[in-house]
Parts: structure tokens; sequence; C-alpha cells
């Protein structure tokens, strides 16, 4: 049998993911209790790097550890991935010697031909298109929250980059209604927003977004190799930060929610960041249990 991957949040039934999810909180509720399980005993996770990460590099490692296995870091100074050698030989070679492959990158097709050809299931911790692994996260401390998120308003505000775009995965997935505010010339992907239909609402009014919205997202105006157009981006930006005055358009009980690193001043201001509607600390943690959750089902018969 040919192994299962997890590229998009596509790659799982609706079903399936809430089970996820599910096993996430329960795994959560096992360590908090102290309860030891290894399932993953003698199981090796692979961790290639392109792009540098603080919360996926410690959420993966330290769940392998916790599920009884290892996990090994790969650099690119620590591999040939695009270098030296075709990806579809290292995909080969790697997936013969490890039993999963997480990889952090900027272009989505490598991540998709790596997986092509592996023999062991691979794990997608970002790309320059998406970041499944955070969606999990983030609809786990909703789940944890208020339940289940179906039928709820969702508004991510900002960039219409890889987490816009996990996020109407998401709503499609776990039919909810989207809202998105991002200006001219940084809105989503037009094939992935298409797919979503009426579940995914565009506007370039940060205020209509919010308006009523359950749940309030953003991230950084500039990801990671963009730094070189910030002040461009600061101009295009300047109306969409998440601040008092827009979660005041929210719902009264509306969560605000960040995948982190946080530019305070920036997308968001200190005082909603810091403030008693925002779960970023929750959600950075759930990185970690939902994690262990992906990583049993995927490295477990």
């Amino acid at each position: 049998m040919s192994a299962r991957h997890f590229l998009t949040l596509l790659d799982f039934s609706p079903d399936e993911l809430r089970a996820l999810l599910a096993r996430a909180i329960e795994l959560k509720q096992w360590q908090r209790e102290g309860r030891g399980f290894e399932p993953l005993k003698h199981k090796v996770l692979a961790m290639v790097f392109e792009k540098s990460s603080t919360r996926t590099r410690v959420s993966f490692e330290t769940g392998m550890v916790q599920l009884g296995g290892h996990a090994m870091f790969l650099s690119p100074r620590d591999t040939q991935i695009g270098r030296g050698e075709p990806i579809e030989d290292s995909a080969r070679v790697l997936s013969r010697m490890v039993d999963g492959i997480m990889i952090r990158t900027f272009e989505h097709e490598k991540i998709e031909r790596f997986a092509e050809y592996s023999g062991a299931p691979v794990i997608n911790a970002l790309t320059d298109d998406y970041h499944p692994c955070q969606l999990l996260a983030d609809m786990q401390t909703w789940f944890e929250r208020r339940g289940d998120i179906r039928g709820a308003t969702v508004a991510f505000i900002g960039d219409g980059n890889n987490m816009c775009h996990s996020y109407i995965n998401a709503a499609r997935q776990f039919d909810f209604q989207l809202r998105i505010a991002a200006p001219e010339g940084y809105l989503p992907r037009a094939d992935i927003l298409a797919a979503a239909g009426d579940r995914v609402m565009l506007t370039h009014d940060p205020m209509e977004a919010a308006t009523g919205a359950d749940l309030v997202v953003t991230d950084v105006w500039a990801s990671m190799g963009q730094e070189e157009e910030q002040r461009e981006r600061e101009k295009a930006f300047a109306g969409y930060q998440v601040n008092r005055d827009l979660m005041a358009r929210a719902a009264s009980d509306a969560l605000f929610m960040h995948c982190l690193p946080a530019h305070r001043g920036e997308e968001v201001s200190a005082d909603v960041i810091d403030g008693p509607q925002s779960v970023v600390w929750d959600e950075a943690e759930n990185r970690l249990h939902a994690q262990k959750a992906l990583l049993e089902k995927l490295l477990t018969p």
C-alpha cells in the first residue's frame, strides 16, 4: 500500500479531520495527567527544513519524543535535496531509511514531487501556498473553547498567503463561513478561492469582514522571504491592523488567533494579542498536540 501524505487539509476527509482533533484533545489530556503513551517507539521522523522555524521544529521534535520515537533535524546544509540531487532521488532514498518525513520549504510543487516518490508519509510543515498543520492547531483551539466550528463565521484579515489559503480549505472541510479582507495585489489565489464556492467571501474592507465574526485571524504582513517588501507592504496593509476598533465589530465573545511570530503595532495591536480575547498561546501549544495526533495516524498501522 502506498504511503499516505498530509500536504493540505484536503488530503483528509472532514470526518477524519474531526476525529484527528478529538484525538489531539485526548492526547493533550493524557500528557497533562502524566500518562505515558509511546506508539512510535523506534520510529524516526526526518525533519527537512529549507525555511527556519521555532514552533515547527520544537513541536514536531517534542511530539516524536513524547510518542516514543526520534526526530532528525536536517537543515539545508545537511541534505542534497534540491541542490546536488534531484528531489525524486532524495525522496526515494530518505523514505527507505525513516518512517516519516516532515518538510518545511518554499514552493509547494517541491513537496508534491517529493511525496510522489516517497515510500514514507510526507507532512507539509509549511510551503508558500499552504500551512495545514497550523490549521489543525487553530481548529483544535476553537473546538476546545467553543465546540464544533460548523456554521461559525471567521474573518481573516491581511495577506492572501499560505495561512489564508489553508483557512479557505478549512472553511470547506469544517463547514464554516470565511470572510477574507485583503488589499488589491495581495489576494488569495483565484483557483483556491473558486474551489470554496459560497463558503468564502472576499472584500477589501476589514471592518466589513470582521462584523459579527466569531473568530478573527491575521498573519504578518511580510512572511519569510518577503522582508525586502516590508516597506511596500506596510503601506498596502496600513488599514488592515487587527486592533480594538476592529474587534469591536466582531461578536462580543469573538476569539483572536495568530499563527506567530507576531509584530505588535503592525498586523495586530498589543492590546488585542495580549488581551482577553486572544488565544494565541493555546493555539501555539496545540501545534504539539495536533501534530502528535497526525503523527500517530500516519506512522502507525
